[in-house]
């Protein structure tokens, strides 16, 4: 066990944990970043990057998140494979942290960045042809479906802004919904039901996700939530849109959070109801959900951070000279 003490502590190590240490190395702040149980976050599972600035040609998820890391680390970020378990915010600063390996970590300030994940339905064939046809993110891969036939499955706000989105690339878009109504606000609903492109299914659940002979996704078995009956549909795509989970199960009872458990913060800001804590990228954003607003989000959370220890620093000094 070991105590590992830094101006700027990063937990997690998506494109916003990243970002943050790759400002927070440039100001000379040395962050640590515990990088969690999946290093890189989401974009590590994920297959053709299209739409990250910077880059004429598809990337992969994985070499992104490897060059980021790579970035921070050679402009001075210290990387620490570990899981934080536990943390003390009562006291203000410095903020103590625990690591699954029993390390200790106190650091001046902390950036939150544990991201979320996509809720599954935990079916059959749905990971295995993850990247295949099978995804959770139609502003990320609903590109790669032009001129395809796509289906959504949900039947919150989330399914049916998905549902919409797709429009914009084919012409045949079917929402999925294991229940006779939605739950989606009613304007979404009124725009969902008025699009021509748009079919939606009712009382169906989906019992699993089958490729085809060239292993790419081929079609969905469904069954009639009231009747039982078995069917079939086609597709080229299939968007899982049932929400998502942030990582926030650490800061419960510590910080405050929405309804859905997702870290709030001061409009505009990453800042946090404690001074010296702040929040970036999907563990507060339940919106946009993109690898560019988290890293844009990471960046601001290592200014204020920088900020932050800035006037601390002064407000010792002038104590140390009053005495």
């Amino acid at each position: 066990m070991a105590t590992h003490t830094t101006k700027m502590l990063i937990i997690g190590s998506g494109p916003a944990g990243y970002s943050a240490a790759i400002y927070a190395a440039r100001a000379m702040l040395e962050p640590i970043v515990v990088q969690g149980l999946q290093p890189g976050g989401q974009l590590t599972i994920t297959t053709d990057v299209e739409n990250y600035p910077g880059f004429r040609d598809v990337v992969q998820g994985p070499w992104l998140m490897e060059e980021m890391k790579a970035q921070a680390e050679h402009v001075g970020t210290r990387m620490i494979w570990d899981t934080i378990v536990s943390v003390d915010l009562e006291h203000g600063a410095p903020f103590r942290a625990i690591g699954d390996s029993g390390d200790e970590y106190i650091a001046d300030c902390l950036v939150i960045c544990t991201g979320a994940q996509a809720k599954w339905l935990g079916v059959p064939g749905e990971q295995a042809l993850g990247g295949k046809g099978v995804s959770a993110c139609a502003t990320c891969d609903g590109f790669f479906y032009r001129g395809k036939t796509v289906a959504v499955i949900g039947g919150g706000n989330t399914a049916v802004e998905e549902a919409l989105y797709l429009t914009n690339h084919s012409d045949n878009v079917t929402l999925i919904h294991r229940r006779d109504s939605l739950r989606a606000e009613k304007i979404l609903q009124e725009r969902l039901f008025a699009n021509p492109k748009i079919t939606v299914l009712w009382n169906k659940a989906v019992d699993s996700f089958e490729a085809g002979a060239n292993g790419m996704l081929h079609h969905l078995a469904l069954t009639d939530t009231a009747t039982g009956e078995a069917s079939t549909l086609e597709v080229d795509g299939a968007f899982v849109a049932i929400g998502h989970a942030p990582a926030t199960e650490l800061f419960k009872g510590k910080l405050p959070m929405d309804e859905s458990g997702y870290l709030l913060t001061e409009p505009g800001t990453p800042k946090t109801v404690i001074p010296g804590v702040f929040a970036a990228g999907d563990v507060t954003d339940h919106v946009y959900r993109q690898a560019v607003t988290a890293a844009g989000m990471g960046c601001m959370a290592a200014l204020d951070g920088e900020r932050f220890l800035a006037a601390r620093q002064h407000t010792v000094k002038e104590a140390e000279a009053a005495e």
